[in-house]
Order: C-alpha cells, then sequence, then structure tokens
C-alpha cells in the first residue's frame, strides 16, 4: 500500500458512499485546486464537511476491527 493508494481507496469508497460533496472529499484528500485563484480564497471551505468524513472514515475502519463485519467476496461460484 502507498500514500496514493491509500487515497485511491478512500476517495473510492468516500465517493460510493454518497454522503460527501465530492470537492469535500478531494480537498480532504490533499487534492489541489487547479485554479489559482480559487485555491487563494478557498483555505477552509468544506470543513464542516471535513469534520464530518474524517469520522465516518474513522468509524468505517473501526467497524473492520470485527471480523464479522467484514465483506468478504464469494469466488466459490463460476460465472
Amino acid at each position: 500500500m502507498t500514500g496514493h493508494g491509500f487515497r485511491s481507496v478512500a476517495s473510492s469508497i468516500l465517493n460510493e458512499s454518497v454522503l460527501f460533496d465530492f470537492d469535500a472529499i478531494e480537498r480532504q484528500l490533499s487534492h489541489e485546486e487547479k485554479n489559482d485563484v480559487r485555491a487563494a480564497y478557498n483555505r477552509a471551505k468544506y470543513m464542516d464537511q471535513r469534520r464530518k468524513i474524517m469520522q465516518w472514515w474513522g468509524d468505517k475502519v473501526d467497524s473492520l476491527e470485527t471480523p464479522s463485519q467484514i465483506v468478504y467476496p464469494d469466488f466459490s461460484s463460476k460465472a
């Protein structure tokens, strides 16, 4: 697992949850704003959403501590 791989997994899971704004997720994952003017004035934007993202993510990771809550794919059937 690399830093970029972790960001990719987190981005996928967070976006698939459909609970958070795409821009808030990207900002939390430290993706830079490409528009220089927007970036200059956008330092604290999404802070409330970013807090919720991190709490949700922490709860999600904590839930994986209990093996019974982990969903494993079923590769037994032939497709």
